[in-house]
């Protein structure tokens, strides 16, 4: 596009299209046909009269709908705001079209961000393009499945406790959650106050993940593959690789044979105690900080709607989890919350510690320790022909990265025999974001491609 051999207008024609042929996997929740072929109509002509072009010039981008946009409604995936319209683009959408790229519609979501299926009761589930009987993940799975499906090479989504990192695993996609506060921030519902929500993309290549990375953070220097002889990674059998489903486990294996074969170091060594009570840390600081963070930004938007307003109109199974999590007589107590804040300090204390004990560059495991589930599997699951509670087997291996602060980058493994995705993350420490994806590089040539999905 950026050499005229391909028309802004073709180019978001052709995903439109691919978009409408799918549409039943339901990855938008709002897609303005025109509102896209116009502005990249405009960005041809930028071309033609020999204009500025960004790094991102006439690209289609599909943008979660808890990232705040002028253009489209940002509902949040839920009843209450399903009309509403920003005064203002978040930031991290600001800098993508600052450089060129083009809002494609905005994507459904686990409502409220509130979960890991994007079984939405209020604008339908998402389902994933490699079978649409199984959820893409969430909370940020219509991003997830649009990339997946070729409908986009490249989306916004946004992580608390693993929605970039279990869309990109369930639907075979590298996603970059990013160290946090690499990006802005601003214009996104939270679930924390200030601690774990991060936007980032999902895309098909690291390429892209860098791509977004510099247009997002400005930094253009030229990002080499790191060699992969001699690199130290690190892997903690008894906490991140327990319990696997067999064929998640498989899948790890021999990615891990792989990476040996390559010339990689695998160093096997137990994470600190502090870090194997990641997930516990985790939800009890979200449970703690949901409720005022989202009731803070409500009235920071000027939405019109407060806290209690929005949880009326939310759907029985949402009302049903903040019940549960975060309202009282459940919501963790003070002294549970404060003891958790502690242990998160720990913790990023700890694993700097055991990175630079060890020599290592990154921890490598599977983010999910199960394929994607089937659609209405919401409560538990099975693994080994034991019942798992759901959210364990999704947050175990995803809470440390949250708490830590971590840079964490997710690349596609493998499959399972029956067809389904399975990644691999690759956490490094915080701030060591363009070193992971360097690294990135070299690991997604020796892991090799996975099918397209057929849907």
């Amino acid at each position: 596009m950026r050499n005229g051999d391909l028309k802004a207008e073709d180019y978001a024609r052709a995903l439109l299209d691919r978009a409408q042929h799918l549409e039943s996997l339901n990855a938008f929740r709002t897609l303005d046909k025109e509102m896209v072929l116009e502005a990249a109509r405009a960005a041809d002509k930028v071309r033609a009269s020999g204009g500025a072009m960004g790094a991102l010039h006439g690209l289609p981008i599909p943008v979660k709908d808890s990232v705040n946009s002028k253009a489209l409604p940002t509902s949040n995936g839920t009843r209450a705001l399903c009309n509403f319209r920003p005064r203002d683009d978040a930031g991290v959408l600001k800098s993508l079209l600052a450089q060129g790229g083009i809002l494609m519609g905005k994507t459904n979501l686990h409502e409220l961000s509130y979960g890991w299926t994007s079984n939405n009761a209020i604008f339908g589930s998402v389902h994933n393009p490699y079978d649409p009987t199984r959820v893409p993940g969430g909370s940020s799975g219509g991003s997830g499945a649009a990339v997946a499906a070729r409908m986009a090479p490249l989306a916004v989504a946004e992580d608390t406790l693993g929605s970039i990192r279990v869309p990109a695993t369930m639907c075979g996609l590298a996603g970059l959650r990013p160290s946090f506060g690499r990006y802005p921030g601003d214009g996104i519902m939270p679930l924390t106050d200030a601690k774990f929500d991060q936007a980032g993309p999902l895309a098909r290549s690291v390429g892209d993940l860098a791509l977004f990375d510099a247009a997002v953070t400005g930094d253009r220097a030229p990002l080499t593959a790191t060699p992969l002889k001699g690199v130290r990674i690190g892997i903690a059998p008894a906490s991140l690789l327990s319990g696997l489903d067999p064929e998640v486990e498989r899948v790890t294996t021999e990615a891990f044979h792989a990476l040996r074969a390559a010339g990689v170091t695998l160093v096997e060594a137990e994470l600190p105690e502090v870090a194997k009570a990641a997930i516990g840390t985790a939800i009890t600081i979200i449970s703690y900080e949901a409720m005022p963070a989202i009731a803070a930004f409500l009235e920071a938007q000027g939405t019109g709607v407060t806290f209690d307003q929005l949880l009326q109109q939310a759907s029985d199974g949402i009302r049903g989890a903040f019940k549960t999590y975060s309202l009282p007589p459940n919501r963790p107590s003070q002294d549970a919350y404060e003891s958790a804040l502690v242990q998160r300090l720990r913790m990023r204390e700890e694993i700097q510690r055991h990175f630079e004990l060890h020599g290592i560059v990154a921890l490598a495991f599977p983010p999910v320790m199960i394929p994607a589930p089937q659609i209405g599997e919401e409560a538990e699951v099975t693994i080994r022909g034991q019942k798992v509670p759901l959210n364990l087997a999704i947050a175990r291996n995803t809470s440390l990265g949250s708490c830590a602060s971590m840079a964490s980058l997710i690349l596609p493994a493998g499959m399972t025999s029956d067809g389904l995705p399975v990644g691999l993350e690759f956490d490094a420490l915080m701030g060591n974001d363009r070193a992971v994806l360097a690294l990135g590089l070299s690991l997604e040539m020796m892991l090799g491609p996975i099918p397209d999905p057929r849907p």
